[in-house]
This record gives structure tokens, sequence and C-alpha cells, in this order.
């Protein structure tokens, strides 16, 4: 009897072509698969069984939406963050897709377009980003731009009646955040912020750990988030274009997964600052910076963060009965969930991992979700501008030595995630399965 195989069936020049020679296939070795295996649709999406025992992990169809119902997305900017890991996640996207490109150099956008398929039509210039208002292929913008720009083409964008989704952080100031939310208000249209962390399977457990008190009450919250940076002369390192140097690009991380856990806002803040005087990095912008949250709760978190020491990016909640966390926890892959606790005479350590998808995928994901059930995104301009406050309190409080009291967020609201919309129903439940 000859056996069938992946080979047998698809390696020649025919390649058994079409799925219907499988059963005769199969039925002249004497087998026959049952029907139920090759799945099913319903509804538009496929669905398969598992091919594991529940022991084991079984993946899922991505089913994503045909391409004419995605939201289009024009990229404003192409950059490392925008060529190596957003535009790349629109291949593990399942409702969106690149409808056009903005840059100030034509030759990288055109060679960008060419690889991803945009049309000339579809390109624009800094200068006539304006026109983007007749292209109907575009449903929303994402800022992907040094930070004292994301004002400029946020209100821009607003303008010309697209949603906006803005990079982290958000603005290069308190006031230019305010500008953003004020603009996008006036002219109707949705602002999410891309903390891309807070879309994850990994920080969502983190999130419903802490909320669900599964080891007791949250005491403290640490986090370091740091990176040796090359002293090129970056934007980074230009306070016109940044706002600041290691806290808004690397802490702001830290101090919103701080605000996230909880659910609630910090009411006093601490903070320290360095800037060694003979490195070129550091003429305009800080190095370490070194942040202490406290909330309503009782909760206390401690930050820092650095452009001048090896990377080191890791988050851990320390409970009652035990403490959990991420190593790495703010990196774009390989996030790893620890939790420890007591185990009768031992302590255990126990290790999640999540099937790799790209963070800026599921960021993308979220935002069309929100904006196709007309909902505030789970991140919206609020969720930006409240960061930038704390931060403001920060550098305050570096300058003068003295803790700075922070002012309600949002003196109409209550409970909890004041300034966060509605998870998207469309995603399925906030705490992965």
């Amino acid at each position: 009897m000859t056996d069938v195989t992946r080979r047998t069936l698809f390696g020649t020049t025919a390649g058994l072509a079409g799925a219907a020679l499988i059963t005769p296939a199969l039925a002249a070795a004497g087998r026959q698969e049952p029907q139920a295996l090759r799945g099913s649709v319903q509804d538009g999406k496929v669905s398969l069984p598992p091919l594991h025992n529940p022991s084991e992990l079984n993946g899922t169809v991505p089913n994503p939406m045909p391409s004419g119902r995605r939201l289009g997305v024009a990229v404003v900017g192409l950059g490392t963050l925008a060529l190596e890991n957003i535009i790349p996640g629109f291949g593990e996207a399942t409702s969106v897709r690149l409808a056009a490109l903005v840059s100030g150099e034509p030759d990288k956008m055109r060679t960008v377009a060419a690889e991803h398929g945009v049309p000339e039509r579809s390109l624009y210039t800094y200068e006539d980003f304006d026109r983007i208002r007749d292209d109907p292929d575009v449903d929303f913008v994402y800022i992907v731009l040094p930070n004292a720009l994301h004002a400029d083409f946020t209100i821009r964008a607003a303008r010309a009646g697209k949603h906006v989704l803005c990079e982290k952080p958000m603005a290069a100031s308190v006031e230019q955040a305010e500008a953003m939310v004020e603009a996008c208000r006036a002219a109707g249209r949705r602002l999410m912020i891309a903390y891309r962390l807070q879309y994850t399977p990994e920080h969502r457990t983190i999130i419903e750990m802490a909320r669900s008190k599964a080891y007791g009450d949250v005491r403290l919250i640490e986090a370091v988030n740091g990176q040796n940076d090359a002293a090129n002369g970056q934007w980074r390192q230009i306070r016109a274009m940044s706002g600041g140097g290691s806290l808004p690009d690397v802490g702001l991380y830290c101090l919103n997964a701080f605000r996230y856990i909880t659910g609630e806002e910090p009411v006093e803040v601490t903070g320290q600052i360095t800037r060694p005087k003979d490195d070129p990095r550091f003429r305009e912008v800080e190095d370490i910076a070194l942040f202490t949250l406290r909330f309503p709760s009782g909760v206390v978190a401690q930050g820092s963060c650095g452009y001048s020491f090896h990377e080191s990016r890791w988050l851990r909640v320390q409970a009652e009965t035990g403490w959990f966390g991420l190593d790495p926890a703010f990196g774009y892959d390989n996030l790893v969930v620890d939790i420890n606790r007591k185990a009768g005479r031992a302590s255990a350590t126990e290790m999640r991992r999540f099937t790799p998808k790209s963070q800026f995928a599921e960021e993308m994901d979220a935002f069309a979700a929100s904006l196709n059930a007309n909902e505030e995104p789970r991140t919206p301009g609020a969720e930006g501008l409240q960061d930038m406050r704390v931060m403001a309190a920060i550098y305050q409080s570096a300058a003068t030595g003295r803790p700075v009291a922070m002012p309600v967020a949002m003196p109409a609201a209550s409970g909890l995630d004041v300034t966060r919309g509605p998870w998207p129903k469309a995603l399925g439940p906030f705490v992965p399965a």
C-alpha cells in the first residue's frame, strides 16, 4: 500500500492541484479522513478543529476581514519604527491595511510603496499632507514622527476628517497634548495613543492578576526600562524635537504601566534626573530618571529609566502572598510573565509565554474595532495627556527637590480607568484565555 503524505499529495509538477483529489488519494490508500477535520465556514469565518489534546496549545485561524472591508491606514513618517515594526505589522493585522504613506524623503517613500503595493496617488509629502482629506482609501493616520511634530500632524489630520493613531509620548509638552485632544474633539474624530502594551495578552494578564487580587493586595510596583544609546545626535537627544530624554521615551512605559495596573491616578509624584556633563548625548536631555508615584489605595510605584546602561526592561508587582511581573516587559517581542508564590515548604515560580504576535498589529486592530463600534478607543487622548502631566510633575520635582501633588485627572469621573475607553468587544474578553 502506498503511503499518502504531503509530499506524495502535493509534490509533483501537476501537484494534485485541487483539494478534491485528496479524498480519492486517501481512498486509494484505504483510509478516509473524517469530514469534520476539514473545517467549516460560518458567518464568513473559517474554523478548524484542534489537532492536539486539550493539554497542548492549539492555534486559531486568523480570519482577517476581506481587503475591501479593512480600514485604510496612512503611515506618517518612515523612520526606524515605521519600517522595522509598524509596516511589517500589517501582515499580521486582520482589520486594517496599508493605504498611504507620508514622508519628506520621496525616494525612500517610493521604494517602500513599491515593496508594499501602495499606489503613487496615495503618496504624500509633509507639505501637501492636507490633500489626504480627499483620499477615500484612508480612514485613519498613524503618526510616527518626532514627538514635537505629533501635535501639528494630529491637528491637520483631524481637520482633514481623519481619525488619528499617534505614537507615544503623545507630544513634547502638556500644552501640545491638550491642543491635540481639543482638535480631535472639535472635528468629531477619534484620537488613540499607541500604548501597544495595553493590548498585549501579557500585560492584560498582569492587570487582571492585580485587579482580582490573585495574590492579595498589591503593595509595591517596580519597573526599569533602559538602553545604551549611540552618541549620534539622533532627534531623541535634541530637546526641541523630543521634549525630554529617557523619561518620555522609555520611562513612559513604566509610569503608564503603574497607572493601568492599578487603574488609579497618582496623588503624589517625586523625581530625580541625571545629566552627565561630558557626555554629548546629554547636552540637552536627561540620562537617568528616577520617579516614585503614590496612589490613593496606598500602592507605591518606583520606576527608573536611562540612556546609558545595557538594555534592561522589567516589571514586578509585589503583592501580599506572591509577586508577578514581566522580564522582559517592555520590548516588541519575547515578553514573559513570571509568578512567584509559596508552594508548601517551597517557593514556586511559574512562567507563562503567549503565542507571539505583532504588538503593532494588535493595537491597529484594536483601534479599528473601536472605530467600527463608534466607541472611544481603549487608550484615547486623555490617557496620553495624563501621562504628559505626570511627566511634567516628575521634572518639576527633580528641579525643586520636593514632591508634587497631582490634581485629579478628571474631576467628574470616579472609579478606575477614568482616562481609558472600553475594551473593544470585537477583540473578545479582556482577560486572555
